[in-house]
């Protein structure tokens, strides 16, 4: 495990379609037609409010957000914050566990 100093990689969709591309063996244009197929389902589904289950990674789950008053920090100005829906990633237990270096073959998924 690095330490906190240490900078952290950031994998891109670009990254994602090029291991498609080493792993699979489509050309370039395909691979990134069918990534961007997949992220274009992902986002059809959570635009519909729908949960997105992946088995063995977790669950993107849209919730809805009430109006409320909140303060704006710098003024202490009361201001309204709309309603909205926010975006959750809750990971399944077998990806927990494999981010904490566990066997994830131990681990019931039932997320």
């Amino acid at each position: 495990m690095g330490g906190q100093n240490q900078a952290k990689a950031t994998v891109t969709k670009a990254d994602i379609v090029e291991k498609v591309y080493d792993k699979i063996g489509f050309s370039k244009k395909e691979a990134s037609e069918y990534v961007e197929m997949v992220f274009d389902s992902l986002k059809n589904v959570l635009v519909k409010g729908e949960k997105v289950k992946i088995s063995g990674f977790g669950n993107f789950i849209v919730r809805e957000k009430n109006a409320r008053i909140g303060r704006n920090p710098q003024t202490g100005e009361q201001i309204t914050i709309a309603a909205r829906r926010v975006l959750t990633f809750r990971p399944s237990q077998v990806l927990k566990a494999v981010l904490n270096g566990e066997d994830p073959s131990q681990v019931k998924d039932e997320d």
